[in-house]
């Protein structure tokens, strides 16, 4: 995987990104243009013009996110309405990816950690970059991303950390912040409270799982075009999967999602429980056993630690466990049982 340490001013970052990472996020464009065309029967042209309905709020609120997408498009030798449509990668498919991710929280009085396998279609993760942001002004990141991409799977000098879990729901509001700036706008803050009061305001505007951390706790948040619904800790632990669990507004109307998105989530729960029920172990015991988590194998091939099939064809790309009190990360490429 590519890894590149970037900094300056928002186009200056971009530009190091779309140059640094060229042929990635040239991959990316070609992933999606031919995703596009397969999930929402749009050619490139169609989703650059549904992009541009997002251009009045980011002019308005968000002029940051423009600087830093021209610059990944000068870099890249790419149009910005391009950039802008692959960051728009949820709300042009219009919540019909078909993912398997699975994130995690666990908080005692002494750690906070935060863990999630990122399952996607394989051809993507040649396109996957460790993208290191270093910035005096804002907190600066490190992050697991697909190249073109502001924001993803990631942990800021601030030891807050995001993981995301695609939800298959209809419906876009341009008038909220599109999910992966929504992440981004997340990384950008100085705590989780912050964060999530920031996208409180913003608001995201299609559906999606964010569980959104730092070292006093996790919030799991499920986001859709008209609402929000935010679940705590129970006794130090929390877990989600692909699926809306909370009762939404009238208006929101979520696609089917496959059983198995319902059976990791059980066993996310089964597997945390069991992980409680062991008192008393340091800290260094504890990640082991959240990698452990990510590692899990029950309900093959939609297990927790996926495999791809002609009918489902998402496969764990990486895993990551976060140490929000330490602000550090270990990540494994790959399934973790087979990581390189």
């Amino acid at each position: 995987m590519l890894e590149l340490t970037i900094s300056g001013s928002s186009f200056e970052i971009g530009f190091q990104h779309g140059s640094i990472a060229k042929k990635e996020v040239l991959g990316s464009l070609s992933f999606y243009t031919a995703y596009y065309e397969r999930k929402a029967k749009m050619n490139w042209a169609a989703a650059s013009t549904v992009a541009e309905k997002a251009l009045p709020l980011l002019e308005k609120d968000w002029p940051d996110f423009i600087e830093e997408m021209k610059g990944i498009g000068e870099g890249a030798n790419l149009p910005f309405l391009t950039i802008l449509a692959m960051n728009l990668r949820q709300e042009i498919s219009m919540g019909l990816e078909s993912d398997g991710c699975t994130s995690f929280a666990w908080k005692t009085d002494t750690t906070s950690l935060l863990a999630q396998n990122w399952d996607w279609e394989p051809p993507q993760q040649q396109n996957l970059i460790n993208l290191n942001i270093k910035r005096t002004t804002k907190p600066s990141i490190t992050m697991i991303t697909e190249a073109g991409l502001l924001g993803k799977i990631a942990l800021n000098s601030s030891g807050v950390g995001v993981c995301i879990n695609a939800i298959r729901a209809r419906g876009v509001d341009f008038t909220r912040l599109p999910v992966h700036l929504a992440i981004r706008a997340a990384l950008d803050s100085t705590s989780a409270a912050s964060a999530l009061a920031r996208l409180d305001k913003a608001g995201v505007a299609s559906a999606v799982h964010l569980l959104i951390g730092d070292a006093t706790g996790s919030t799991s948040v499920e986001y859709s075009n008209l609402d929000i619904i935010k679940f705590e800790m129970e006794d130090g632990v929390i877990a989600h999967s692909n699926h809306f669990i909370g009762k939404h507004v009238e208006g929101v109307n979520p696609a089917s999602f496959s059983r198995d998105s319902v059976e990791r989530i059980g066993r996310a729960w089964e597997l945390l429980g069991e992980a409680r029920a062991k008192a008393g172990m340091e800290k260094g015991q504890m990640l082991g056993m959240m990698e452990r988590m990510l590692e899990d194998e029950r309900g093959l091939p939609g297990a927790i630690n996926r495999v791809a099939t002609e009918g489902s064809p998402s496969a764990t790309l990486f895993g990551v466990v976060m140490d929000l009190r330490e602000k550090r990360a270990r990540v494994r490429v790959g399934r973790p049982t087979e990581c390189k």
